[in-house]
């Protein structure tokens, strides 16, 4: 058994390794799909291979960083030919969402997001603070390889890490919530989520490619969604509309039409970063007012049975009968 189990391990390893690789370089595929250029440089908007990253390293562990690592370098060999300056930006690539697992495991992060505190913790420690380590890495290396002209440094840097912090506020969340979605079983609900998924599906796509500017059309669904749904349907409200509020962007269409790549740019993560927030906060607020409600309620029962027991001349459960005498009896 314990030679099975030695075989068995170094399996599950590889296995893992090359899972998290594989979603990793999937992800970023699909970011590449959209891309917007800023000072010369091309960048991608949402980049959903950060949220995977950080995803994988809060379910399997620190020892997923090797297929991090891996689909960094197939990603980066799809874009161009590997120099020695690539090894750099894959080591930020990986660095950046290690360093935010490593936070996040030091404030004592639950992957359930039922605490405000958890919300906090991967806004300000996974997703801003960790996410500086790539975009830095990327942009100064662009630059020292003179790719770059050090001038545009600030804007590259800027879209970069943004882009990267985005797809840990909008995709970490939804992938945490997959492995603890529980579907509504009453028919209620189902009507509702239908209902729900049914105005979102009409309406952000008018909102986003309208040219009457109707984005804030947006966030009373996601309020809507947070307050009947939690964080399942607040956040998938919200990577929806970003993912088509990011096509609208990248087409020069809608509320961006007309605008400047920098415009574009500092519009769409202005919209894409207040959803997330709204999103994340308002449902972990709302789930930890249900949590103590159910905590009040329990309390309360519990209250109740001591009183119960009380009222018909019982003891209370772990107490001792008392004598006449007010003192408590005893075996001995």
């Amino acid at each position: 058994m314990v030679a099975r189990q030695d075989l068995r391990t170094p399996a599950v390893f590889v296995l893992e390794t090359l899972a998290v690789a594989a979603c990793y370089y999937a992800a970023g595929r699909l970011g590449l799909l959209r891309e917007l250029t800023v000072a010369g440089a091309v960048v991608s908007p949402l980049w959903p291979p950060a949220g995977v990253a950080v995803a994988s390293l809060l379910v399997l562990g620190l020892r997923c960083w090797l297929g991090i690592a891996l689909g960094a370098l197939f990603v980066l060999m799809y874009l161009t030919s590997l120099q020695p300056a690539s090894l750099g930006v894959v080591a930020g690539n990986t660095a950046a969402p290690v360093c935010g697992y490593l936070l996040l495991r030091r404030v004592g992060f639950r992957t359930d997001l039922a605490r405000l505190r958890d919300c906090l913790a991967l806004v300000f420690l996974g997703a801003f603070s960790a996410m500086l380590i790539s975009s830095s890495a990327g942009a100064g290396l662009l630059v020292a390889t003179g790719d770059l002209p050090g001038r545009d440094f600030g804007g590259v840097w800027l879209a970069w890490w943004v882009g990267d912090a985005m797809g840990v506020l909008l995709i970490t969340p939804v992938l945490l919530m997959l492995l603890r979605l529980r579907a509504p079983f009453h028919w209620s609900r189902w009507k509702e989520a239908v209902g729900l998924t049914v105005i979102a599906g009409c309406l952000v796509p008018v909102a986003t490619r309208s040219p009457a500017s109707l984005l804030f059309a947006i966030y009373p669904l996601l309020i809507w969604a947070a307050l009947r749904f939690q964080l399942p349907g607040s956040m998938l409200c919200a990577l929806f509309a970003s993912v088509m509020a990011t096509i609208a962007a990248t087409d020069g269409v809608g509320p961006f039409a007309y605008m400047s790549e920098v415009e574009v740019m500092v519009n769409l993560q202005s919209f894409n970063g207040a959803m997330a927030l709204t999103s994340l906060l308002l449902s972990a607020v709302i789930t930890e007012q249900h949590n103590t409600r159910r905590s009040v309620e329990r309390a309360c029962q519990e209250l109740v049975e001591v009183l119960e027991h009380l009222t018909a001349g019982e003891p209370a459960a772990g107490r001792p009968p008392r004598d006449d005498g007010g003192r408590s009896r005893s075996a001995g």
